[in-house]
C-alpha cells in the first residue's frame, strides 16, 4: 500500500470550543467558532495540503437533522480516476452495507479538473457521532484527512425558561415584582425523585434472594426460573444480570495486579510489580504469549510477596501485551514504549554552487534510525521519484544527507527536513558555471625551424574548444598538433615557417569567449661556429657497468628525472628491455625537458618491473645508462591450500609458498577460519606463522568448517587462498563389538561383527579385517578397500593352520581400536550333516493357476557343499520346462508358464558322501472347470420348478465346489441369479411369476472361480395360472370432513421497522379450507411486500422491510364447505431507535433469546 502524503501538521493544543446548535432553516451547515484560535496554533494548519483543495470540516447537528459533509480533490495531482472511502473511527468503512441512510456523491468539473464529494447522512442519531475520515487513493497517491461529526439531543423542556419563574405580588403587571425561584426548585426535587424511582424500577420488583439466585444459575436455566417465578420482562431481567455480573470477583491468588497499561521512554527501564497471597506459589511471566526466561534484558525480583519484572533498556520491540501467571489465574497489562522527539542537532546550511557541482546537504538529528521527511518548495522527496530524479539518500549513523550528484536549475529551492521533534530549512542556490581564464595567449616570436607553441588553461577540465588562424579553423597535421589535457589547451607547430606567421585565436565551445595571441615570424642570418660539446648523462652511479636499482611499492608514483648535457641538444632515446619507449602520454610516458629527460610511470604495476636504457646522442658523440626499475607487491595469495587430517577437535592445515612473493621475502603466514555458510571469519593466529604447516585447535566436532591463509611479506598481507573444502573435525570410532567365528572351511573363514558403541560425526568408512599367525606379530589385512557390512568371508588360508583375527573401524579421522578374537581359529572344514528347511507352504499341497510361475525356493545345510538331485515321480525333470538353480545355501524349482502337466509329486534329495536328507513337494496345477451338463427342468408345481444337471466333464484339475444358478423369463431373457453356492447337482427355485415361461442356466466353481461357460436348460419351466377368486370384504368408509379450525392462533407482535417480520398459525379442516389475509378487515392482494404459505396447514404471512404504516390489524379467515374460522392479531411497527426492541439479544443469554424469538414468530 503506497505511504499517505503527510497531511498538515496538527496543532499542538486542541481548541476546546462549545460546538454550536445547527441552524434548522440551514441544515447541517456548521456553525463560526465564536472564539479565536490558540495562539499555538498555527494559522496556516488550516490550509489545505496534499491533494485535498477543501477538506471536510468539523460539524455539530442536532438529532434527526440531515447533515451533508463536503471535500474537494485536486484532480491535477493525481494520475488517475480516485478511489474514495469514508470510515467511521479508525477501520469502519462506510459503504452500501452501512444503511440507507448514508449516500455518498462524487462528481467531477473537468474544466478545473477537480473533484467534488460529499457524505449525506439523513436523520442523524446519537450513535453518528464521532470521528470520521476520508481516504483517495490514486494508484501510487494516497491521502487522507479526518473531522468530527457532533450530535446534539434536543432539550425536551422547549419553553422560555423565564416562564417557570412566578412574580410575587398580585395584580402587578408581568415586568413587576421579584422573581420566585421556588418553581424551579420544585421541579428539581421531581427530577430528583424521578431518577430515585427509576433506580428502584432496576430491581423489577424482585426480592434480592432471586437476583442472588439467578447469579449463580447457568445461562440455560434463566427460562425456567422466569417462569417459576412469574417473571415476564425477560429483556429487563438479563440487562440487570448483565451489568451485575460485572462486578470484579476478588482474586484468590493475587492482592494486587497489574495496572491495565504502562509507559516508558524508549531506552528507560520499567518495573511490572505484582504482590501474591502465598509467596510459595509459582508464577510464570508472558510476552505476547510466549513465556519470559531470565536475561539481562529480563530481570525476575522476590521482594516478599512482591514479584517484579524488571526490563531494561527498552525499544520499540518491548511495546506488546504482557501477562502474569499464578496457576489458573492470570492478569494482563500493555506496555507502550514512547520513543523520545527526534531533535535536530545540526541543521541544513544554504548552499550556493554551480551547475553540474556535487551537493551534499546534511542534517544530524540526536536519534539513529530515525525517519525523516524531506520536502522541496512544500512538497515531499520520496525514494520512488528519487529513480526518476538525480538525487538520493543516505544514513550515517545520526547524519541523513540528501546527495545531488549533478545539480541543475531545476534543484534549487527551498529545502526542509521534520522530524517528530522539529524541523529545519535551507537554501539551495544553483548557479551557471563561468568559464574562467587561468592562464591567457601570449604572443610568440618564432625564429625558422623552431617550435611554436600557443598554451591557455580554463577553469573547467571538460571544457573543448577551437585554434583558428585569422579567422580560419586550424586542423591538425603532421607539423600541427593540437592537444587537451585536463584544464590546459595546446596548439603546437614544428618546424616554423613564414606562412605560420599570423593571429591564432582558441573559442571554447558554448562559451562567449575568446583567447587572442600573434605569432611573428623572425628570420635572421648569422654565421657563427656552433659549439660542439658531446652529450653526457648526470647520474649518482652512471657508466657503461654500473646498474643503478629503483625499488618502487606496486599502486605508488615513479619519476626518474635524468639530467642530459650536450651541444648541440643530444636526441634522447629511452628503451625497456629491448624494445624502444617513446610513449608521451598514458600512465607510462616520457617528458622531454631541454636539459633532462623524464620516466613516468602512474600506479607501478608488476609488468613495469625492467630494464630501462636511456641513450643520448649528438653529431659528436653518445652516452647510455642503465636503470633498473623493481617493483615490489604483497606476495600472490598461497596455493593448495588443503586439510591432511582431522582429529576430535583439530585438523591439519598444509599449504603451498605463493607463486609470486612480491619481490620481497615472504616472512609468515596468517590462518582463518569459520564455519560453513557463515560469513564471520575468526583469526588463529595474529603474528606471522613461518611454517606451511598448522594444527587448529579448540573446535567442535560434528561442524563443518572452512579454513584459508595468507601470506605476508615486508609491503603487506595478501589476497586469502582458495577457501578448503569444508571438512568436519572428528575423532575415530570405538572398537567393533561381539567379534565371532560364523563359518570355517579348509581355506576359508567368515566373521560376523557389530558396529562399535560410539561412532561420532564421522560415521564410519568401513571395516579392516586383519590377521596373523599364531605366535606372530606381523598382521596382513585381508580386504585392501574397507568392507561396509558388517561381516566378511577370509580367503586363501592355510589348512590346518591356527590364526588370529581383528576387526578394525575406518572412517575419515583413521583407524579405530581393533577388537581381536581371544582364541586362534583353526582352518580346517567341519562337516555338518545334510539337512532340507522345507518352508511351511510347501507341506501341503501346493496349487497354482494354468499359466502362473512355479518358483520354489527351498533352503537346505550341509557340510561339505552338498550334491542335489530333483526327481519327479522317480524320474528326472524335463529340463526344457523346469529349470533348477543351486546354491551353497539353497535350490530353486523354477517354471515360467505353469501347466497341468507340471502336476505331480516331486522328491528332492540332499547327500554328502553317505549322508542324505530328502523331501516331497506335491504340485497340483488348476485350472476353470468346465460347463456343468444335461442341465433338465424334471418338475414344475405351483411357483417352483425342479432343475437337475450332471457335474461336468472337465472339472479343471480340482474339485469343483459348489454351482452358480440363473434363471431368465423367455420373453425378456434378462439373467438373474437364484443360487450362488449351490452343492448338489440340483436345486428347487422357487418364487416364479405365475404365467411367465422361464430358462435355466448353471455355471461350475472350482478353487479357480466360475466356469467360463454355463450349461443351459434343454427345456422351460412353465407356471400356468389357476382359477383364483379374489373376494374383498365390506366395511364403513369413515367421514373424516370437517369444519375449518385453528390449531394455532395469531398473537400480537411488535417489530421493527426495516427488519422481515413474520405472522404464523396453524389451520385444520376437510376439505381443504381457502385462506384469505387481511390487513385492516380489507383483504391483501398479490402485493410484494407480503409473501402468504401454507405448509400442510401453517399458515405463514412474511412482511418484507415493514414500516410504521405496516402497523394495524391482521386477520386470517379460512373457509370451505362445512364452515369458517378467524384469527386475529395485533402488529405494531417501531423505528429502529426505540429501545428494548431491537433484534439484538443481550450478551450472555443466547438459549432465552431464542426462545424469545420463537415465541414472537409463532406465538
Amino acid at each position: 500500500m503506497p505511504e499517505p502524503k503527510p497531511a498538515a501538521k496538527k496543532p499542538a493544543a486542541k481548541a476546546k470550543d462549545v460546538p454550536q446548535k445547527a441552524d434548522p432553516d440551514q441544515g447541517a451547515a456548521p456553525a463560526p467558532p465564536s472564539e479565536p484560535p490558540p495562539e499555538d496554533q498555527s494559522p496556516t494548519a488550516e490550509e489545505p495540503t496534499g491533494i485535498f483543495l477543501k477538506k471536510p470540516e468539523k460539524v455539530s447537528v442536532e438529532a434527526g437533522k440531515d447533515v451533508v459533509i463536503t471535500a474537494k480533490v485536486n484532480g491535477k495531482e493525481l494520475p488517475d480516476k480516485p478511489v474514495i472511502k469514508w470510515f467511521k473511527g479508525k477501520w469502519l468503512e462506510l459503504g452500501s452495507k452501512s444503511g440507507a441512510r448514508f449516500t455518498f456523491k462524487e462528481s467531477h468539473d473537468q474544466q478545473n479538473n477537480v473533484y467534488v464529494i460529499e457524505l449525506h447522512i439523513g436523520k442523524v442519531v446519537v450513535g453518528d457521532r464521532g470521528d470520521y475520515r476520508c481516504e483517495v487513493k490514486a494508484k501510487d497517491v494516497c491521502d487522507s484527512c479526518n473531522f468530527s461529526i457532533d450530535v446534539e439531543v434536543p432539550s425536551r423542556d422547549s419553553g422560555n425558561i423565564l416562564e417557570t419563574f412566578k412574580r410575587t405580588g398580585e395584580g402587578k403587571s408581568d415586568d413587576a415584582g421579584e422573581l420566585d425561584f421556588s418553581g424551579l426548585l420544585k421541579k428539581r426535587e421531581v427530577v430528583e425523585e424521578k431518577k430515585k424511582k427509576k433506580k428502584d424500577d432496576d430491581d423489577l420488583g424482585l426480592p434480592p434472594e432471586i437476583w442472588e439466585l439467578l447469579k449463580g444459575a447457568k445461562k440455560s436455566e434463566y427460562e425456567r426460573i422466569a417462569f417459576q417465578y412469574g417473571i415476564t420482562d425477560l429483556r429487563g431481567m438479563l440487562k440487570r444480570l448483565k451489568k451485575a455480573k460485572v462486578e470484579v470477583k476478588k482474586s484468590a491468588a493475587f492482592t494486587k495486579k497489574l495496572d491495565p497499561a504502562y509507559q516508558v521512554d524508549k531506552g528507560n527501564k520499567i518495573k511490572l510489580v505484582v504482590e501474591i497471597s502465598d509467596p510459595d506459589l509459582p508464577l510464570k511471566w508472558y510476552k505476547n504469549g510466549q513465556e519470559i526466561k531470565p536475561s539481562s534484558k529480563y530481570v525476575f525480583e522476590n521482594v516478599g510477596k512482591k514479584r517484579i519484572l524488571t526490563i531494561n533498556k527498552c525499544t520499540l520491540a518491548d511495546d506488546s501485551a504482557y501477562e502474569v501467571a499464578v496457576k489458573d489465574e492470570k492478569c494482563f497489562t500493555e506496555l507502550f514504549v514512547k520513543e523520545p522527539p527526534v531533535l535536530i542537532v545540526k541543521p541544513l546550511e544554504d548552499q550556493q554552487v554551480f551547475v553540474e557541482d556535487r551537493v551534499e546537504m546534511v542534517v544530524e538529528v540526536s536519534e539513529e534510525g530515525a525517519q525523516l521527511i524531506w520536502m522541496k518548495d512544500g512538497v515531499e522527496m520520496t525514494k520512488e521519484d528519487s529513480f526518476k530524479s538525480h538525487y538520493r539518500f543516505k544514513k550515517d549513523g545520526k547524519k541523513h544527507m540528501l546527495i545531488f550528484s549533478e545539480v541543475t536549475l531545476e534543484d534549487k529551492g527551498r529545502y526542509k527536513v521534520m522530524t517528530n521533534g522539529g524541523q529545519c530549512e535551507a537554501d539551495l542556490i544553483v548557479e551557471e558555471k563561468q568559464l574562467e581564464v587561468l592562464q591567457g595567449i601570449a604572443d610568440l616570436t618564432v625564429k625558422a625551424s623552431e617550435q611554436a607553441m600557443f598554451k591557455c588553461e580554463v577553469s573547467d577540465e571538460k571544457v573543448t574548444g577551437k585554434w583558428y588562424k585569422n579567422g580560419v579553423e586550424v586542423r591538425p597535421s603532421k607539423r600541427i598538433k593540437i592537444t587537451h589535457q585536463g584544464r590546459i589547451h595546446k596548439l603546437v607547430i614544428d618546424d616554423v615557417r613564414p606562412e605560420d606567421e599570423g593571429d591564432y585565436t582558441f573559442v571554447p565551445d558554448g562559451y562567449a569567449l575568446t583567447l587572442s595571441a600573434k605569432l611573428n615570424f623572425l628570420e635572421i642570418k648569422i654565421d657563427y661556429v656552433p659549439k660542439q660539446e658531446p652529450p653526457r648523462i648526470h647520474l649518482d652511479c652512471s657508466g657503461q657497468t654500473s646498474e643503478n636499482t629503483i625499488v618502487v611499492v606496486a599502486g605508488n608514483k615513479i619519476r626518474l628525472d635524468v639530467a642530459i648535457t650536450g651541444e648541440p641538444p643530444p636526441t634522447v632515446t629511452w628503451m625497456k628491455g629491448d624494445e624502444v619507449f617513446s610513449s608521451t602520454e598514458g600512465r607510462t610516458r616520457l617528458e622531454q625537458r631541454p636539459d633532462n629527460s623524464s620516466l613516468v610511470i602512474e600506479g607501478a604495476e608488476r609488468a613495469d618491473e625492467a630494464k630501462y636504457t636511456i641513450k643520448v646522442t649528438n653529431p659528436v658523440g653518445e652516452d647510455t645508462a642503465t636503470l633498473f626499475v623493481k617493483v615490489v607487491d604483497v606476495p600472490d595469495p598461497p596455493e593448495a591450500v588443503r586439510i591432511t587430517s582431522v582429529g576430535e577437535d583439530w585438523a591439519i592445515l598444509v599449504w603451498d609458498p605463493p607463486k609470486y612473493d612480491g619481490g620481497e621475502p615472504v616472512t609468515g603466514y596468517l590462518m582463518e577460519r569459520k564455519k560453513k555458510g557463515s560469513l564471520r571469519w575468526m583469526k588463529l593466529n595474529f603474528e606471522a606463522f613461518p611454517e606451511t604447516t598448522y594444527e587448529s585447535t579448540n573446535m567442535i566436532e560434528g561442524i563443518l568448517y572452512e579454513m584459508r591463509v595468507f601470506a605476508v611479506n615486508a609491503i603487506g598481507v595478501s589476497q586469502p587462498s582458495m577457501n578448503t573444502k569444508p571438512f568436519m573435525p572428528i575423532a575415530p570410532t570405538s572398537e567393533p563389538l561381539h567379534l565371532i567365528v560364523e563359518d570355517v572351511t579348509d581355506t576359508t573363514t567368515t566373521l560376523k561383527w557389530r558396529p562399535p558403541d560410539r561412532i561420532g560425526a564421522g560415521g564410519i568408512d568401513g571395516y579392516v579385517v586383519e590377521y596373523c599367525l599364531e605366535g606372530s606379530e606381523d598382521w596382513v589385512a585381508a580386504n585392501t578397500e574397507p568392507v561396509e557390512r558388517c561381516g566378511f568371508t577370509v580367503k586363501n588360508l592355510p589348512t590346518g593352520a591356527k590364526i588370529l583375527f581383528r576387526v578394525v573401524a575406518v572412517n575419515i579421522a583413521g583407524r579405530s581400536e581393533p577388537a581381536t578374537l581371544v582364541q586362534p581359529v583353526t582352518i580346517r572344514e567341519i562337516a555338518q550333516q545334510p539337512k532340507i528347511r522345507l518352508p511351511r507352504h510347501l507341506r501341503e499341497t501346493y496349487f497354482r493357476k494354468v499359466g502362473e510361475p512355479l518358483n520354489l525356493v527351498i533352503p537346505f545345510q550341509g557340510k561339505p557343499r552338498p550334491q542335489v538331485i530333483w526327481t519327479k515321480s522317480g524320474a528326472p525333470l524335463d529340463t526344457s520346462r523346469v529349470h533348477i538353480r543351486t546354491s551353497d545355501m539353497d535350490t530353486v524349482f523354477f517354471v515360467r508358464q505353469a501347466a497341468l502337466s507340471d502336476s505331480g509329486e516331486y522328491e528332492l534329495s540332499v547327500q554328502i558322501e553317505n549322508m542324505k536328507d530328502t523331501a516331497t513337494i506335491r504340485i497340483q496345477v488348476v485350472e476353470k472347470a468346465g460347463p456343468p451338463e444335461n442341465v433338465m427342468v424334471k418338475e414344475v408345481w405351483g411357483c417352483n420348478a425342479l432343475v437337475e444337471w450332471q457335474a461336468p466333464r472337465d472339472n479343471g484339475n480340482s474339485e469343483v465346489t459348489s454351482y452358480f444358478v440363473q434363471k431368465a423369463d423367455k420373453k425378456t431373457m434378462e439373467w438373474f441369479t437364484v443360487f450362488e453356492h449351490n452343492r448338489p447337482t440340483r436345486c428347487t427355485v422357487p418364487d416364479l411369476i405365475i404365467g411367465n415361461e422361464y430358462y435355466f442356466r448353471v455355471f461350475s466353481e472350482n478353487i479357480c472361480g466360475l466356469s467360463d461357460s454355463p450349461g443351459v436348460s434343454k427345456n422351460t419351466a412353465k407356471i400356468l395360472k389357476t382359477g383364483i377368486t379374489f373376494k374383498p370384504q365390506e366395511f364403513q368408509p369413515h367421514d373424516f370432513r370437517s369444519a375449518p379450525k385453528f390449531l394455532t392462533p395469531l398473537t400480537d407482535r411488535v417489530v421493527v421497522a426495516g427488519y422481515s417480520a413474520a405472522l404464523c398459525c396453524a389451520v385444520r379442516g376437510c376439505p381443504k379450507p381457502k385462506v384469505i389475509w387481511m390487513k385492516n378487515k380489507m383483504e391483501i392482494h398479490e402485493d410484494p411486500k407480503f409473501i402468504m404459505t401454507n405448509q400442510q396447514g401453517v399458515l405463514t404471512l412474511s412482511i418484507r422491510r415493514p414500516s410504521p404504516f405496516d402497523g394495524g390489524t391482521y386477520s386470517c379467515r379460512a373457509v370451505n364447505e362445512l364452515g369458517e374460522a378467524l384469527a386475529e392479531c395485533k402488529l405494531e411497527v417501531r423505528g429502529e431507535d426505540v429501545g428494548g426492541t431491537a433484534l439484538g439479544w443481550p450478551a450472555g443469554g443466547p438459549h432465552l433469546a431464542d426462545f424469545l424469538f420463537s415465541l414472537q414468530s409463532c406465538g
